[in-house]
């Protein structure tokens, strides 16, 4: 056998060698507070370990030197525990020497042609170590209606979907079963992502994490929360900061609708990103105002505990599945149709009351070439939508809350109506 080494193999060796290092260190860190069965020197000699055995396995072409390189590594963590059982005080763990199999596994696959692969699976194993006691105090706030959402939505997600036909069953040829559910569990699994953030960073822990994760999980529900608590407040200073949180929100809003219309159509984003950047920008340009003068003035960002449910069930994601099928069908009638301006009235009217949906409609239409079309009705149904919002803002809000919004709402309308001229001037006026 003839033993070749290159500057990739020294490469792979090396990172081997550093992803041994990089958890070892979060190891004897560990050792201050728990008893393990070794630090960086021991994860490291493992990890030269797993690449000689990956290296071998390479040049004999078999994966049996690798395989006996980490039942040695097993057995040699496991004596180790065995040997420390003494010192553990009844408290039952393998953690670290689980890690060290890992290690061992891992630097194999570096050798083994599979370099990238294993950092990640490196980076993510340290991740899971050195951040311990945040993960369990996120487990601590899961309930079990939190557990039973997301395996539903694993359900929906591995399960249902694969079992929806992938073809259109309609008679104007609009509805695909499959990649209409797709989208549903996309918009859930966003949702899902800003519930996760509030429980785990608490939902008072200031207005800009309250409006920043409110936004992910419901715009509309984190206007109607920082509403009514302006109303209880009923002071200037409350009211300039939970202003801030409800713009923040609807910030959020205006770039989760272009990252759901980038997923269904890529191509849609160059001319979305235009008028929702802008408005975006217009409401997080308004809320800096106001969270300097808040800071200036000494008042604290804080927010008063938003309550939410969990954001996914069954029921929930069928019924916001029929209103995108009948959005989407409405859509395509009305295309058909070729009425003038009807689907800008469609989209006012969707707006009204959700803008996930016809921000996926309208991304589907788009398909066909109206990326124009498409883009000035996502903007009035998110303006109608903002309308909306508003106007709870000012029926449920205090008087000094509903200046600032209404100010703010002028300022994102008028923005937007500009940002819709400037496109126009860019194309000829299209036909909807």
């Amino acid at each position: 056998m003839t033993v070749e080494l290159d500057l990739a193999t020294l490469q792979n060796f090396a990172i081997a060698i550093l992803i041994g290092a990089l958890i070892g260190i979060e190891r004897e860190k560990r050792r201050e507070t728990e008893t393990t069965i070794g630090g960086i020197r021991t994860f490291v000699l493992l990890a030269t370990l797993g690449a000689v055995g990956g290296f071998l396995a390479t040049q004999f072409e078999s994966v049996w030197p690798l395989m006996i390189v980490v039942m040695v590594a097993g057995v040699t963590v496991i004596a180790g525990f065995l040997i420390d059982a003494d010192d553990r005080e009844g408290r039952i763990g393998l953690i670290t020497e689980l890690a060290g199999i890992a290690v061992t596994l891992l630097a194999g696959l570096a050798t083994l042609n599979h370099p990238l692969l294993a950092v990640c699976l490196g980076i993510i194993v340290a991740a899971l170590l050195a951040y311990k006691q945040p993960l369990h105090g996120l487990i601590d706030k899961i309930g079990w209606d939190d557990l039973f959402a997301g395996l539903r939505l694993l359900i929906a997600s591995f399960i249902i979907l694969p079992l929806l036909p992938d073809r259109t069953v309609d008679p104007w040829d609009a509805l695909n079963p499959r990649k209409l559910w797709l989208l549903v569990v996309m918009i859930s699994g966003l949702s899902m992502i800003g519930y996760v953030a509030t429980r785990w960073l608490g939902s008072g822990r200031g207005t800009v994490i309250t409006g920043l994760t409110g936004g992910l999980v419901s715009s509309t529900a984190a206007t109607l929360a920082f509403s009514r608590q302006s109303k209880e407040s009923d002071n200037a200073q409350a009211a300039q900061m939970l202003a801030v949180g409800t713009l923040i929100a609807w910030a959020v809003m205006f770039f989760r609708v272009m990252v759901i219309s980038f997923a269904v159509y890529p191509a849609l984003l160059r001319e979305l990103a235009v008028p929702m950047t802008a408005m975006g920008l217009a409401c997080l340009a308004s809320a800096g105002v106001l969270l300097w003068r808040g800071r200036a003035e000494g008042t604290r960002s804080k927010a008063g505990e938003i309550a939410v449910s969990t954001p996914f069930t069954l029921t929930q994601a069928a019924k916001f599945g029929v209103l995108f099928a009948v959005v989407l069908l409405v859509v395509k009638i009305v295309g058909d149709l070729d009425l003038p301006g009807g689907l800008y009235v469609v989209a006012a009217l969707a707006g009204l009351t959700d803008v996930d949906a016809i921000s996926l409609s309208m991304a589907q239409h788009a398909r066909g070439g109206a990326t124009l079309v498409a883009t000035i009705a996502i903007v009035i149904a998110a303006l109608a939508n903002t309308a909306v919002k508003a106007g709870m803002a000012v029926s449920i809000g205090s008087a000094g809350y509903r200046r600032l919004i209404l100010a703010a709402t002028g300022l994102i309308t008028v923005v937007g109506a500009a940002a819709i001229a400037y496109e126009l001037t860019l194309s000829p006026p299209p036909q909807a």
